[in-house]
């Protein structure tokens, strides 16, 4: 089973399993566990299990499932050393990235327990009809039942256990499908939430392949959250419409940043760096271009290159050892290189990196890009890898035209010297959210919603709405003190339906001009 001591939490969830998922470290090639497969038959079972599961989990109420969130944070705070590990090994990410993952998921079990009894209470109304005088106006908000979650393989943490967090708040049984590449520190979570008490059945864990597992959930779940890339993401949207599956997508990015004239360089260029690099370059809304105002942009690119070059690159050990780590998907590897061939054969100049280094391991070096336009490939799609194009602009207009020529929208990132000047620039770029005078530090701010516009994505994570989106709403109207009869029932009168008429006239007659 498991080489280096990791064994997959609750294994009889593969009963079922035709095939084996074998998990590699991507830094280091080795083969750190092998586990069940399941096929759409065992997949469909979880979910009947959850289905089975979800009543009594809805019944704690907010304050017995907070409860159990907080004793979560706790076993996770206290199981730090062991998360990490996990996530480095499976990921291949420098300690402190996968620490980062810790710090999010930590905060978020505390910030959904302590924000869903207000976000999901009952919304109270004064209705402004006076066919409704008299009434109670509610809209409520009711768990949908079983919430299918497919994660992706970057952040095996934030963006799968991550996003079951405020559906399993919301009253849901929660099932949730990995990648199968980096499935540990999902299992891992599952394990957690068993020790602290959650109910058998609440919180599963469906490891296999997208075309089997991911298939049968969205064929049998009550909602589906999907992070990913667009592909994928269409396939899912057009299958889950078969049957008006409620859904959500975090889909690709293509996210640019801008550097005006005046912006202190020192401060964007390590934004940039970090921005663009952290995570190897494998987060959605990580920097993926850079438009730099002329008179700015020869000491930018200065900055950038020298730091770049002083980044450590290697296998993930302990606190502090290296910045870049592995690129966790082989495949990722290719599409980083065909991007850069593109751009060198269309005149760009690779100023720093710009190959797999030597040893084992699926590296890819940083690599800094100058003279690069919009005829090429690194500067349109979705590299996803330790990239980061730069390229002169002669304008902000130039800047904020060139941002927004992309069939993708989900973060932007502006520097100038006066923040006011810098965010009258992001509202003008087209992006689900912008940072102004930093790099992806808004993906923190969980009160507000984060996500996509254009091909990145449908919905958002986090702020009211990314609570509200794991719950069905329903209308209610409550008649206190009625009549046997309104003036609007059978049978219809001249009387009434003249009174009726009156109040139209009465009320709504009178236009916003006089003449």
């Amino acid at each position: 089973m498991a080489t280096t001591g990791h064994r997959p939490a609750g294994g009889g969830d593969g009963a079922g399993a035709r095939d084996t998922l074998k998990v590699e470290n991507p830094a280091t090639g080795q083969l750190i566990a092998e586990l069940p497969s399941l096929d759409r038959a065992a997949t469909r079972e979880l979910v009947r299990r959850a289905r089975t599961a979800q009543p009594a989990w809805e019944a704690l109420g907010f304050g017995g499932r907070g409860a159990l969130m907080r004793d979560m944070r706790k076993w996770l705070v206290d199981n730090r050393k062991r998360v990490i590990r996990t996530l480095s090994d499976e990921n291949g990410k420098p300690y402190e990235d996968a620490q980062l993952e810790l710090f999010y998921c930590a905060d978020a079990l505390g910030f959904w327990a302590r924000k869903a009894p207000k976000w999901l209470a009952d919304e109270r109304e004064r209705p402004h009809s006076p066919l409704l005088w008299g009434r109670k106006v509610v809209n409520r908000y009711l768990p949908y039942g079983v919430v299918g979650v497919i994660g992706p393989w970057n952040y095996p943490l934030i963006n799968n256990f991550g996003d079951a967090i405020p559906a399993l708040v919301a009253g849901n049984s929660v099932v949730l499908k990995p990648a199968s590449i980096t499935p540990l520190s999902s299992m891992l979570m599952q394990e957690g939430l068993r020790e602290v008490g959650l109910p058998d059945g609440v919180f599963l864990v469906a490891n296999g392949p997208g075309s089997t597992v991911g298939s049968a959930l969205v064929d049998s779940v009550d909602m589906l959250h999907f992070t990913g890339s667009t592909e994928v993401g269409k396939r899912l949207m057009e299958q889950g419409a078969k049957r008006l599956l409620p859904l959500t997508l975090e889909l690709g990015g293509k996210d640019p940043m801008i550097v005006l004239r005046d912006a202190n360089l020192e401060r964007a260029a390590n934004a940039a760096v970090w921005g663009a690099l952290q995570n190897a370059g494998q987060t959605c809304i990580s920097v993926e271009r850079v438009y730099v105002e002329s008179d700015a942009y020869v000491p930018f690119v200065a900055k950038v290159v020298e730091k770049v070059a002083r980044l450590r690159q290697g296998a993930p050990g302990g606190p502090g050892e290296v910045e870049i780590g592995a690129v966790t998907s082989p495949e990722q590897v290719a599409v980083i290189e065909e991007h850069l061939r593109d751009a060198v054969a269309k005149g760009a100049k690779i100023e720093v990196g710009g190959k797999r280094p030597a040893g084992l391991g699926c590296f890819f070096e940083p690599t800094v890009l100058t003279n690069v336009d919009h005829s090429m490939k690194i500067m349109r799609e979705e590299t996803f890898g330790p990239t980061l194009p730069i390229m002169r602009v002669e304008s902000e207009e130039d800047a904020i035209r060139l941002a927004n020529d992309s069939d993708m929208g989900l973060d932007a990132s502006v520097f100038a010297k006066d923040p006011a000047h810098a965010e009258r620039v992001a509202r003008r770029v087209h992006s689900g959210a912008a940072v102004v005078n930093d790099a992806v530090a808004n993906y923190f701010a969980m009160e507000i919603p984060i996500g996509g516009i254009k091909e990145s994505g449908v919905g958002a994570r986090h702020g009211k709405i990314g609570i509200q989106k794991y719950a069905k709403r329903q209308n209610l109207v409550v008649t206190r003190f009625g009549l046997n009869r309104e003036l609007y029932y059978f049978p219809y009168s001249k009387g009434s339906t003249k009174l009726i008429e009156w109040l139209i006239v009465a009320l709504f007659g009178r236009g916003s001009r006089r003449r």
